[in-house]
């Protein structure tokens, strides 16, 4: 279900209440974008997978949300932001959905403040029930499904994943040293301007299993149409 900056707003105020914050209103009605097709989009995408120390560390959820909080404040108008979680491959598991087209009532700060607030709060809101950490990290079915939500091709396009990037799904285990991703089937990502990757290999505690991890999303990330790929271990 889709939320918007009020709902998220309600979110953060009542991250300790109830988790019926996570299913709160409907969205706003921005004005339609008169230019929609050069409007840029940003789909942020939250691993909930316990592999991902974003789910239990609140210094770490705090440093990821200080370096996200800058990307949306510095969207013009119109942007859109769409967040996502995933982790299993379940629908009904990752029900955290927030769709914003960024406008005059629904300035970039003001969301980028409630984002960052609630990334802070994740492993609050997986220790309070609110949100369920997950077994699985379905980063490639993930990608797959946005992709079939934006469309690269009409605007700039940035995909920003909060995960450790270690793949654990039907596609790939990458966890284990010799495991390496599909090659993507067809440019599904054509035109996309960037993806990036925070946290890649958090949590491993091996540098040689970091830059695997790099090498092995930056061929991905090429073979499937980004112009640009970024895995971060730390900033």
């Amino acid at each position: 279900m889709r939320r918007s900056l009020s709902t998220l707003s309600a979110l953060v105020l009542g991250i300790a209440a109830s988790s019926t914050a996570l299913m709160a209103a409907s969205p706003v009605a921005d004005e339609p974008s008169t230019d929609a097709q050069a409007a840029p989009v940003l789909v942020i995408g939250l691993d909930l997978s316990k592999s991902n120390p974003m789910v239990t560390n609140d210094d770490y959820a705090r440093r990821v949300a200080d370096r996200v909080a800058p990307m949306v404040e510095g969207l013009p108008l119109r942007a859109r932001v769409m967040v996502r979680s995933f982790g299993s491959y379940d629908a009904t598991s990752n029900t955290l959905r927030i769709d914003q087209v960024l406008s005059a009532r629904s300035k970039p700060e003001d969301f980028a403040r409630g984002l960052k607030t609630l990334i802070t709060g994740v492993p609050k809101l997986v220790r309070d029930g609110k949100l369920v950490a997950q077994n699985k990290t379905n980063i490639l079915p993930f990608l797959q499904t946005m992709s079939q939500v934006v469309d690269c091709e009409e605007g700039p396009v940035t995909y920003v994943l909060l995960t450790d990037g270690v793949e654990d799904s039907e596609y790939a285990r990458l966890k284990n040293a010799n495991a390496t991703l599909p090659a993507p089937e067809h440019e599904r990502f054509q035109g996309c301007a960037d993806l990036q990757i925070l946290g890649l290999g958090q949590g491993l505690n091996s540098p040689k299993t970091t830059e695997r991890l790099r090498t092995t999303w930056t061929g991905w990330a090429k073979g499937a149409g980004f112009a640009n790929f970024d895995g971060l271990y730390d900033w």
